[in-house]
């Protein structure tokens, strides 16, 4: 009938593919570390999303000498926060890896000439 409303469980499931979670999680760790060092890589993510739960790992760089604790609290933060936003999933754990950290120095190092 056209006037009936469906019951919500009877109209159909949405699935979200755990390669967009990873790009929401990748989008917001680059939100809280206000961008990507010079000569960095962006932050990227895995996950692993099962029954509306969603397990993110986080690989970042930063810029040295920094609060690497800080930073790292940030990023768990965003990605909480903006995965359970955007894909409506509970975020129960955000390992966030430090793969390099850019210091001033290096950055001097990489230009000179050999």
């Amino acid at each position: 009938m056209a006037g009936e409303r469906v019951a919500a469980a009877e109209r159909g499931a949405t699935t979200i593919a755990d390669r967009v979670v990873a790009k929401i999680a990748a989008q917001a760790a680059r939100e809280a570390l206000g961008g990507v060092p010079d000569g960095g890589v962006a932050p990227h993510a895995g996950v692993l999303v099962h029954n509306d739960v969603a397990r993110v790992r986080i690989g970042v760089e930063l810029d040295y000498p920094c609060d690497i604790g800080a930073r790292c609290g940030a990023v768990r933060h965003q990605v909480t926060q903006r995965v359970s936003a955007l894909a409506g999933m509970e975020v129960p754990e955000v390992v966030v890896r430090v793969e390099r950290l850019h210091s001033a120095q290096s950055r001097a190092a990489r230009g000179r000439i050999r």
